[in-house]
């Protein structure tokens, strides 16, 4: 197997409400079949029905909002952006779980989650630098 992700799948319990919050965040994606799909960099943000696509895992649906055991990562360029996403997620509909902080490691970050209960951090890490087309590219952290 190859060291790649090309498609992230969240599974949704209203997908116009799910859509219509990352839209609120400035995503843009197409709707087509009842999926929405939105471009994140160099890989693909769908969001699918949470039955249809434990259905199409041969997993059962679960109980939405709980934790899931993931946590996705958006890296911003400054602390002000972190404050300012947290801000916008929580007038788009999603929850601030854990505010704004430096944290143990020393970088600044804070975690929302989506209508659905899917987590994100949102984070400045000096310490993984972003390129200009966004993308990060892990340095070599040394022998453990």
């Amino acid at each position: 197997m190859e060291q790649r992700i090309t498609l992230i799948t969240l599974g949704v319990t209203g997908l116009a409400r799910s859509k219509a919050f990352y839209e609120a965040l400035g995503w843009r994606g197409q709707e087509v079949q009842e999926t929405v799909f939105f471009q994140a960099g160099g890989l693909g943000l769908v969001l699918w029905g949470r039955e249809k696509l434990a259905r199409d895992s041969g997993l059962a649906p679960g109980t939405p909002g709980g934790f899931g055991g993931i946590v996705l990562a958006h890296n911003v360029r400054s602390d002000a952006e972190v404050d300012e996403l947290l801000a916008a997620a929580d007038l788009a509909g999603g929850t601030v779980t854990k505010p704004a902080v430096f944290n143990e490691i020393g970088f600044y970050s804070g975690v929302f989650t989506d209508p659905d209960g899917h987590a994100w951090e949102v984070a400045h890490n000096p310490g993984l630098p972003l390129a200009e087309d966004g993308t990060v590219t892990l340095p070599d952290f040394g022998a453990a």
